[in-house]
């Protein structure tokens, strides 16, 4: 199976420099407005940061053979039943003839606080799944098994670089490979784990610096949970439907 990829080759770059200007285009906004927002939340209320990465997924759909597919965007039509929970609001949503193709969570991370943030991530990443694959079991989401992708840019800085804090556990250990990771480690090894426990069909990590600036600066972590990795897993996935 021939995939083209080239929808993520242009536009890759491209994404993350949206997220970082409109970021930037957020703050300043609230600033000169005198928001009451404060420290990172003022770069995210806009809530458009992401759209690029929503942009090359919905582009390699159309790549891949799905050129009618339905890309939802809009608050109001990315809710899905859940199982656990009555309904859970997606980042994107896929759907074609009434099928659901595919459904995204889009996030970020970026500093100064990554302890608890990489928690919060962490517990809703896993539970978010495992509502969705219940639901899907009972027949809450149509026959067709659909792509699940968790993708999260994170601030490529030294905190998001080293150890992290330091790991108490009284009872029993902590497992060897969180010794010594930093924050971007975790999320590699969060990524390679909600696949490989099947929550997920494909997750990836983007580090970038804040300074990404016009050049969209990002690095991946590991192979596997790279952000080409990612967009060939959806591009196979659309392909086979």
């Amino acid at each position: 199976m021939t995939l083209n990829l080239r929808p993520f080759e242009l536009g890759a770059e491209l994404a993350v420099e949206h997220f970082w200007t409109t970021r930037a285009q957020a703050a300043a906004h609230q600033g000169a407005a005198g928001s009451i927002d404060h420290g990172e939340r003022r770069g995210v209320t806009a809530g458009k940061n992401m759209d690029g990465f929503v942009n090359v997924l919905a582009e390699l759909a159309v790549a891949n053979g799905l050129p009618d597919a339905e890309v939802h965007t809009r608050k109001s039509l990315l809710t899905l039943p859940g199982y656990f929970r009555p309904t859970k609001n997606w980042d994107m949503l896929i759907t074609h003839h009434g099928r659901l193709i595919a459904a995204v969570e889009l996030k970020s991370q970026v500093g100064p606080s990554f302890g608890n943030n990489f928690n919060n991530r962490a517990e809703e990443a896993i539970g978010t799944a495992t509502d969705l694959w219940t639901a899907f079991r009972e027949g809450a989401l149509g026959n067709t098994r659909p792509f699940v992708g968790w993708l999260i840019l994170v601030e490529d800085c030294r905190k998001s670089r080293v150890p992290g804090q330091r790991l108490d556990s009284p009872h029993f250990p902590v497992r060897p490979e969180f010794a010594h990771a930093s924050y971007l480690d975790r999320y590699a090894l969060l990524c390679t784990k909600l696949v490989r426990e099947n929550l997920y069909t494909h997750a990836a990590v983007i580090a970038s610096p804040r300074d990404a600036g016009a050049e969209g600066t990002y690095h991946d972590l590991t192979d596997s949970t790279s952000f080409s990795a990612f967009a060939r897993a959806f591009a196979a996935h659309i392909a086979a439907v």
